[in-house]
């Protein structure tokens, strides 16, 4: 890879870089079989000390990691030079694909629920992991998902971010330009997020319908065309001391009431419903049993199972327009 045709680049602090374009010399045919479905390995070496770096911290995938000074290991194919290991991702942000045909982006937007957390180690089964495959066998390339989900993330707080920062990073309505405007062909955006504002900020359900609010009329005035879609919020009834709280159930079933009741949306998808235990108010129990580590879950995170669940309870036909091929 070259950077303005340099074989290295340097980033500045809260900046980023793109590399130039690069040809995938064992592409010959973009219809073989046997390229679907598979996984592209990016290797990068830094010289010197990093600094505090940015990641994705709960990736839920394997990067092989190099002891410090061992210099550059990229063509080693044994595996005996990446003797470490970790579970996040570090540095890379994004890859764009040419593709021999414009496909449109269905972009799911949310917090740890859509990044997947009690999901399968290597197992790409976050519930837009899901939908994507769903997509491939119903419309082969047309549709790309990307997952734009952040762990811990608000909608709607907190307003000083920038003097008082928190895990989650900056709020839904203040990264909808980096996360969701600038990609590109995107025609789709699945919206699923909340119960972090109630859990972790006690914001009202007032505050975050009127967040959504903005949002919606946000993304419209900046990508006409765009279909939005509400996803109502999952139970997390009895989960964390936070989270798990009844008056944090009563605001979620306020904001879903909501999103089911308000028209500025374009449908919406009920992934509530699709998990809801009726009888305890919780997740169902056999959602719960966390996939990454086993044990019983925490209750606010579905597993496996339930990721799936929610997948399945997306109508393909309503979120592109289209009968199945």
């Amino acid at each position: 890879m070259t950077f303005g045709g340099k074989d290295s680049v340097t980033v500045p602090p809260g900046k980023t870089a793109v590399s130039d374009a690069v040809a995938l010399t064992w592409v010959r045919d973009p219809a073989d079989p046997f390229l679907a479905n598979r996984n592209l390995a990016v290797s990068i070496h830094v010289a010197g000390e990093t600094g505090p770096i940015t990641w994705h911290a709960k990736g839920l995938t394997t990067s092989y990691i190099s002891p410090p000074g061992s210099g550059v290991q990229t063509l080693d194919q044994s595996g005996l030079a990446y003797p470490f290991s970790s579970t996040s991702w570090f540095f890379l942000d994004e890859v764009d694909m040419l593709l021999p045909k414009p496909a449109k982006v269905i972009v799911a937007f949310g917090d740890s629920i859509t990044d997947g957390t009690g999901t399968t180690i290597n197992g790409d089964d976050r519930w837009p992991d899901v939908l994507s495959r769903r997509l491939h066998t119903a419309y082969g390339d047309d549709f790309v998902v990307v997952n734009q989900g952040i762990g811990s993330n608000h909608v709607v707080g907190p307003a000083d971010y920038a003097a008082k920062p928190i895990p989650g990073g900056a709020s839904a309505l203040s990264r909808l330009d980096r996360d969701i405007v600038r990609l590109p062909g995107v025609a789709t955006v699945i919206w699923l997020e909340g119960i972090n504002d109630f859990g972790a900020a006690d914001a009202t359900a007032e505050a975050v319908s009127e967040g959504y609010a903005k949002g919606v009329a946000y993304l419209r005035q900046k990508i006409p065309g765009v279909k939005i879609y509400a996803a109502t919020l999952t139970s997390a009834l009895n989960s964390t001391p936070t989270h798990g709280r009844p008056e944090v159930d009563a605001k979620r079933k306020a904001l879903n009431e909501f999103l089911r009741s308000a028209k500025i949306f374009d449908g919406v998808i009920d992934f509530d419903g699709a998990t809801l235990d009726g009888a305890t108010g919780e997740v169902k129990a056999m959602y719960q049993p966390n996939s990454s580590v086993g044990g019983p879950g925490d209750k606010l995170h579905p597993n496996r199972a339930g990721y799936a669940a929610m997948a399945n309870a997306i109508d393909l036909a309503m979120i592109t327009g289209r009968a199945k091929k």
